[in-house]
């Protein structure tokens, strides 16, 4: 049951992500993208809902987690930018780095569903 679980809200997650519409990627406002990163992902097609679906975990696993592990989670989250930046406008860089955090992020969000109930 707890699989069947973390199997829902991932799908949640997904679905909900999906939804996004092209150039209306969180959190990156792409009419203000400064950085050659945030220009690539706004124009590329696929790098767009990847930040979006990002965004979604980032927000889903913040929320679910005590104080002190939402800490380790920013501060992931900010080492991950870094890399992210890193890249530049190097697609198959930011999609391996996108690719990257969002399987981390699934696993704190399975992790925690695994535990349950809720």
């Amino acid at each position: 049951m707890r699989v069947g679980y973390a199997s829902a809200v991932l799908a949640a997650v997904v679905l909900r992500s999906s939804l996004a519409q092209a150039h209306a990627y969180a959190p990156i406002d792409c009419n203000k993208a400064s950085s050659p990163s945030e220009r690539t992902i706004c124009r590329n097609y696929d790098l767009g809902p990847q930040e979006a679906r990002l965004a979604t975990l980032f927000g889903v696993a913040t929320s679910l987690v005590a104080m002190g592990q939402r800490g380790d989670i920013q501060d992931a989250q900010r080492a991950w930018l870094k890399t992210r930046e890193s890249c530049g406008n190097d697609v198959a860089c930011l999609t391996k780095a996108y690719d990257a955090r969002v399987r981390n992020l699934s696993g704190v969000i399975e992790s925690i569903a695994a535990r349950g109930p809720f």
